[in-house]
């Protein structure tokens, strides 16, 4: 994940991974965070926005269901 702000890179835990979205949690401990990343409108990337600021996740929506689609076939179809 990156923020898009300042181009930091950080690292999340995902709580679960879909076409239409993915769930991650920032942080740890009673400082955790849960956030939702969406597809842009292109779908180049998912995106989402945790305390202001924005953060990507910068895979398509492609890639991300071959990803799904790998580690468990015939999970989700378009």
């Amino acid at each position: 994940m990156r923020v898009t702000e300042t181009r930091q890179e950080m690292e999340v835990v995902v709580l679960s991974k879909r076409p239409a979205s993915i769930q991650v949690v920032l942080g740890s401990g009673v400082h955790s965070v849960k956030c939702e990343l969406t597809p842009t409108r292109n779908g180049l990337a998912y995106a989402g926005s945790v305390m202001g600021r924005e953060i990507v996740h910068e895979r398509s929506r492609e890639q991300v269901q071959a990803d799904i689609e790998r580690l468990n076939p015939g999970e989700y179809r378009r």
